[in-house]
């Protein structure tokens, strides 16, 4: 028994070895044979793809080029279907845009809220209280005689977001604002036949507007505008517009208001005279 066991540990051993070098055999074949046949599918699928012109959709399962060319086929179909698509939704998408415009949700952030008024001319007393538009003018520290009759709903007139109190606009919201305002005088000589003649020729036309705070007691100029005009005495009335706008900074509570230098000649046609202002950014 003794002199067995080295010899079944020998044979063991060897068994061993044996199956390690079977193994390792194996595997070298099993990796060369799958790398034959990778480098077969390639160049097949390769031959494959020479002579397929895209054009031939009749599946032919029996035929080995068949698996490639239909996968291939079919994932040409689908990237031109996506790009194709994105196109057609987005000449839809413009062209019903073009035409309703409300059905087409827009991107990005929802719209400003829009702040405007447009305050037109009234008929109305142009000085409030009967008060001599000279005390009012000084006692306010402004030029000209200020206008306090505006109409803000009625006729073209509108106020959006935006307070119209004694003739001035109330500003809601800080932001940069396009200020404008037009006035329309009517100069009848009938009523100044006494007034000198050079006066009468050459009566200077001036509109103001004007900015309101609260943190500074003076009225502040925005723009001003002026011209002197030679009318004739022949005539039974001349006329003149004075229009003026600009972009200005404007805080919450700032008040908008129009001077000029004869209110009574100013002729409150709700086309003719007129001030507003509207929030741009």
């Amino acid at each position: 028994m003794t002199g067995s066991a080295p010899k079944l540990g020998v044979a063991l051993l060897l068994a061993v070895l044996l199956q390690a070098v079977l193994v390792a055999v194996t595997v070298l074949h099993f990796s060369a044979s799958l790398h034959a046949m990778k480098e077969t599918f390639a160049r097949s699928s390769v031959s494959c793809l020479k002579g397929w012109d895209g054009r031939d959709a009749s599946p032919a399962p029996g035929d080995p080029c068949w698996q490639v060319t239909e996968q291939l086929r079919q994932l040409i179909e689908k990237s031109l279907s996506q790009r194709y698509q994105k196109r057609i939704s987005s000449a839809v998408r413009d062209e019903v845009s073009r035409v309703l415009p409300s059905l087409v949700p827009e991107d990005g952030p929802p719209p400003r809220p829009k702040v405007a008024a447009h305050v037109t001319g009234s008929f109305a007393p142009k000085l409030q209280g009967g008060a001599p538009a000279a005390a009012t003018a000084a006692a306010r520290r402004v030029h000209g005689q200020k206008i306090s009759c505006w109409e803000g709903e009625k006729g073209l007139a509108f106020l959006q977001d935006v307070q119209l109190v004694d003739g001035e606009l109330v500003v809601p919201r800080p932001g940069l604002y396009y200020v404008y305002a037009q006035t329309y005088f009517r100069h009848t000589h009938a009523l100044d036949q006494d007034a000198p003649e050079d006066e009468d020729r050459g009566r200077p036309l001036l509109q103001y507007i004007y900015k309101k705070v609260s943190t500074y007691p003076v009225p502040i100029l925005l723009m001003k505008t002026s011209r002197t005009s030679c009318w004739s005495r022949d005539s039974q009335f001349s006329l003149h517009s004075a229009h003026q706008g600009g972009l200005f900074p404007l805080s919450a509570g700032d008040r908008l208001f129009v001077t000029v230098t004869n209110a009574s000649a100013v002729d409150m046609d709700e086309r003719s005279s007129f001030f507003g202002a509207f929030l741009v950014s």
